[in-house]
């Protein structure tokens, strides 16, 4: 199947003309872009020196909020509290974080300056959201993402202290299962994600759980934590 090379028209070709996920290349990352893409369950991959490439991978990597697994050993570290965690309260020094920190099979970052800027553009627009883990005033991990509806399309995450990005991710998800956001995109596999409950669907799978993720409105602007992360611990609640 071919690799389409888009233009300056908002518009991407269809899914299902993936090649081993691969879709497109070229275009730009202006936020109307990137969220279109977002909507039909196309994401951006950069490298230096290459153009756009942008994916839709056939399976696809997801969980719903109801699917968390938290290891006995990580609901040890929970309950000591070792860290205080935030949203939206550093974004900027999370992608850097991110961006720092090695991927398994991969030299160099994806997040080079221009894809800092564009998901910098969504965060001041409020569809970007940042998770952060402090210990006193260092930040010492976190991950961010993109919401719209009732779906968050997690893109990265990093850790500095044992266990901050996982502690981090735990309270990310139970925040959005608070809120009633329950699908999150993991994008592709990873055994690091699969331990937390997350599983691979077919593409066509996971386009009808977005749709129907966004037909709920977007929880759009700066976040902060509602629940109380005392009880991050708990037992996720039973699936209604």
């Amino acid at each position: 199947m071919p690799v389409f090379r888009l233009d300056d028209r908002l518009v991407f070709p269809p899914v299902h003309l993936a090649e081993d996920g691969l879709l497109a290349l070229g275009g730009d990352l202006r936020p109307e872009r990137l969220l279109l893409g977002y909507t039909q369950g196309i994401f951006p991959w950069y490298a230096e020196n290459l153009p756009i490439l942008w994916h839709s991978p056939d399976p696809r990597m997801v969980m719903t909020t109801r699917d968390l697994v938290v290891q006995r050993s990580l609901r040890k570290q929970i309950r000591r509290r070792p860290y205080e965690l935030t949203m939206d309260r550093a974004f900027g020094k999370v992608l850097e974080g991110c961006a720092s920190s090695p991927r398994p099979g991969q030299m160099g970052t994806w997040l080079i300056p221009e894809m800092v800027h564009a998901y910098t553009r969504l965060y001041e627009l409020g569809f970007a959201h940042s998770i952060e883990a402090w210990h006193g005033d260092e930040l010492v991990g976190g991950l961010y993402g993109v919401s719209l509806g009732a779906a968050f399309f997690g893109e990265s995450m990093f850790a500095r202290a044992p266990d901050a990005s996982k502690i981090a991710y735990v309270a990310c998800v139970r925040q959005l299962d608070a809120w009633g956001i329950g699908l999150i995109d993991c994008q592709v596999h990873t055994d690091h994600l699969e331990r937390f409950g997350a599983y691979e669907v077919p593409r066509v799978r996971y386009l009808e759980l977005l749709r129907i993720a966004l037909d709920e409105p977007t929880r759009r602007g700066r976040w902060s934590f509602e629940l109380d992360l005392g009880e991050l611990d708990r037992e996720p609640s039973p699936a209604p």
